[in-house]
Parts: structure tokens; C-alpha cells; sequence
């Protein structure tokens, strides 16, 4: 199914992101690999409405990006959703990968400006590449007949000039052919409202999906700030901070927080929720269990 349809549904659609693996001996990367289907396994009792599976800066995991997504595909008879980025891929690598992902009967696909690798700290283009989201998205719809996600950003992207300019980006996306916007990780629902908000005002109507990653130690805070650019509220750091000598205590109170997220959105009426696992099921598993307790009493 098209995601230009699957949030057409009444029922909150749930989808998982998950990365592919590394590691430089074959049979250790086999065995990582085997155990992130496993983790899926799991989750595939939450009937998702697909797996996304991300790509590394630079373009480092194209091949076993899609090796992943096949996999999906073949053994969970579950819908992959495969990220692509700009970074590294001239228009003929691009047009080479679409079409693979169409011929294995996948029907969407993330597409992303991309982080470049870490020995290029600025974004440099492939020569007949892409600098933007929006150009990529543009080239995806006149090539294939892919349903096209795109990111947004709720406290906005942390090299965009300004909040305004990086809404005026989304937009030029969406207007490229987006049938769905993927949020970034939050942890304060008013960023998100507000960025909703403020892209229905601009013309962006299409359903926007928010992130979801639960923070289950002290340590997972600074990560995620300096990875993301995201903020987390100081009440619930404190909390953390309080119990950062306990991995279980931290774990619980995280996993907490974000049942209280995850309801508050969906009161909001957001059309689905993406969880972002680290390839790990439990505390994805744990939230879901938790709303749909809640929504049976």
C-alpha cells in the first residue's frame, strides 16, 4: 500500500524505523542481522504499517540498505520503506536505485538531503547529483511511480538559516510530490503542535507523522541533543538525572514519558506514530502495550 493511502485509514497507523547493521567480519554481521529480525519479529504483532530502514551519511549502506528492505519484503511479508539520500548519488545511481527498489514491488520510499560522511563536513554534491530534498523528491516522481515520505523538522533543522526558511524547504518538498512528512525525534509536544501549525499555514496539508524515541538512560540525553538538535525538558531531566545510576529506573521513567507523548498526540489526532527502535523491540513494545491497555478501559 501507498503511503499516500495508508494514512487515509481511521486507525493510527504504527511504523517502526531500523538501521542495517555493521561490522567488518562477515559472520558477526550475520548474526547483528538475524538478531535485528528477530527484534522485528516482534514488533510485526503491532500489524505495522511498514519498517523504515535508514542509510548511512554518505551513502555508506546503500547496498545493505536494500539488502534489509528485501529481507523485509521476503521473510515478514511486512512493507519496507527504504531511505535514499542526495549524498553520494549521481542521477544515473539514483535512477539505477529507484528502479530496484520498484522491481522488488515496493511502493515508497524517504527521501532525504543526507548527512555527509565525516571526513566532509560540508555538504558537496555528486556531479550531476542533487544539493536538495526537494530536487530528489522532483526526480523519484517523474521517474517511477514511488509514494514519496520527506523529514521535518519540529525545532527545525539544525543548519537551516531559520525557522521560516526551513518551513519554506518542507514546503518546496511537499510541492516536489511528498505524500507524507516523518518528523524528526522530539521530546516536548508543543514543538511539534506548533510546527503542525505552522506548516498547515503555509500550504503544507499533507499528514505529518511524528518521531517517537523513548530515552532509557542518562547518558542517551547528550546523544541525542548534539545528534539531533532536539531539546529535552528539564523537569524530565532532572528526573533522569536522579536516577542515572539505575539503567532500570532510567529505562521505566523513559518509556513513561513517552506513553504520556504518545497519548497526548494521538488526543491531538496525529494520523500515526513512528518509533525510531535503535533496532531494539522491548520498549516500543512497551509503549504500544501500555496505549492500547489504556484505550481498552
Amino acid at each position: 500500500m501507498k503511503l499516500s493511502d495508508m494514512y487515509k485509514s481511521s486507525k493510527t497507523v504504527i511504523s517502526f524505523e531500523v538501521f542495517p547493521p555493521k561490522d567488518a567480519d562477515a559472520v558477526a554481521l550475520k548474526e547483528k542481522e538475524d538478531r535485528l529480525f528477530d527484534e522485528m519479529k516482534l514488533l510485526m504483532k503491532y500489524s505495522p504499517a511498514f519498517f523504515s530502514v535508514t542509510y548511512g551519511a554518505g551513502g555508506s549502506t546503500r547496498d545493505k540498505t536494500l539488502d534489509i528492505v528485501k529481507r523485509i519484503n521476503c521473510e515478514l511479508n511486512a512493507t519496507p520503506l527504504p531511505h535514499f539520500t542526495c549524498v553520494g548519488s549521481s542521477k544515473n545511481n539514483i535512477l539505477e536505485y529507484i528502479k530496484s527498489v520498484e522491481n522488488l514491488g515496493i511502493e515508497n520510499i524517504l527521501a532525504l538531503r543526507g548527512d555527509p560522511p565525516k571526513n566532509m563536513p560540508d555538504f558537496v554534491p555528486e556531479k550531476d547529483g542533487f544539493c536538495y530534498a526537494n530536487e530528489l523528491v522532483d526526480f523519484i516522481k517523474a521517474n517511477s511511480n514511488l509514494s514519496v515520505a520527506v523529514a521535518g523538522y519540529p525545532e527545525c533543522h539544525q543548519k537551516a538559516v531559520c525557522f521560516e526558511d526551513d518551513l519554506q524547504n518542507l514546503k518546496r518538498k511537499v510541492e516536489a510530490g511528498a505524500d507524507a512528512v516523518i518528523t524528526q525525534i522530539f521530546y516536548e509536544n508543543a514543538h511539534f503542535f506548533n510546527f503542525v501549525e505552522r506548516c498547515r499555514a503555509v500550504g503544507i496539508n499533507v499528514p505529518i507523522i511524528p518521531g517517537i524515541m523513548p530515552i532509557t538512560s542518562f547518558s542517551q540525553i547528550e546523544r541525542m541533543i548534539s545528534m539531533c538538535g532536539c531539546s529535552v525538558p528539564e523537569k524530565f531531566r532532572m528526573v533522569l538525572e536522579r536516577f542515572k545510576n539505575d539503567d532500570e529506573a532510567c529505562r521505566q521513567i523513559g518509556i513513561a514519558y513517552s506513553v504520556e507523548q504518545c497519548r497526548e498526540l494521538l488526543k491531538f489526532g496525529v494520523k500515526g506514530l513512528h518509533f525510531c527502535t535503535l533496532n531494539k523491540a522491548a520498549a516500543s513494545m512497551q509503549i504500544l502495550d501500555e496505549l492500547i491497555i489504556n484505550s481498552n478501559k
